[in-house]
């Protein structure tokens, strides 16, 4: 059977294949969605269309953090009722939103935007690692919670951080082990991500 990308029509085709690109979505899911679009009231085509040109051209990463903001320093880092004492540091921009929803955690964030992985080839000097001693140098907090994902690649990245943190002297914590070996921040309950915090143990 020939792929239905070859027998659309080329702009119906350019938006399947566009969707495909898309983490979690299939040749099916990006046809059911450029069918959707296509019947779609113009005006909400358009919008989708103007929020996705506002996110390329509005966005930026956080001169600070490295959170995705639209002004920087981003709102966290600019709020003086946070913590500013205590960083947890993520992998991913939407690890500070899983975190966020909790509604427990009172300090700022550091964004890696990544984890050291030599496989994909992916080294420390590819990740926000550097940016964060010099943070750590500079505003001297009191304790710095490594909060990368419970997996091989995200421990590896705490036991490297911690290496390079050691010596400034700063209180260096991991999350508790709630959350499931090889799990994802963005997917752990509100409860299971507020346990691991109140439970963080020293490195």
């Amino acid at each position: 059977m020939r792929p239905f990308t070859t027998i659309a029509p080329p702009p119906m085709a350019r938006l399947i294949e566009a969707l495909v690109k898309l983490p979690g979505i299939g040749p099916k899911t990006a046809s059911r969605l450029a069918f959707y679009l296509l019947r779609a009231p113009e005006e909400e085509v358009m919008a989708l269309a103007e929020a996705l040109r506002n996110l390329k051209q509005q966005t930026r990463l956080c001169e600070i953090c490295f959170h995705i903001t639209d002004e920087s320093p981003c709102a966290i880092c600019r709020d003086e009722r946070r913590d500013h004492g205590l960083i947890c540091v993520v992998e991913e921009p939407l690890d500070v939103l899983a975190i966020e929803r909790t509604g427990e955690y009172t300090g700022v964030y550091h964004v890696l935007h990544g984890v050291i992985s030599p496989m994909d080839g992916v080294g420390p000097e590819d990740l926000r690692i550097r940016e964060l001693v010099e943070r750590v140098r500079r505003e001297a907090p009191r304790e710095v919670i490594l909060a990368t994902n419970p997996s091989l690649e995200g421990e590896n990245t705490a036991v490297y951080i911690h290496r390079l943190l050691a010596p400034l002297g700063v209180r260096v914590t991991r999350l508790a082990r709630g959350l499931p070996v090889g799990g994802d921040l963005d997917y752990a309950d509100e409860i299971t991500l507020v346990r691991a915090l109140q439970g963080r143990q020293e490195m």
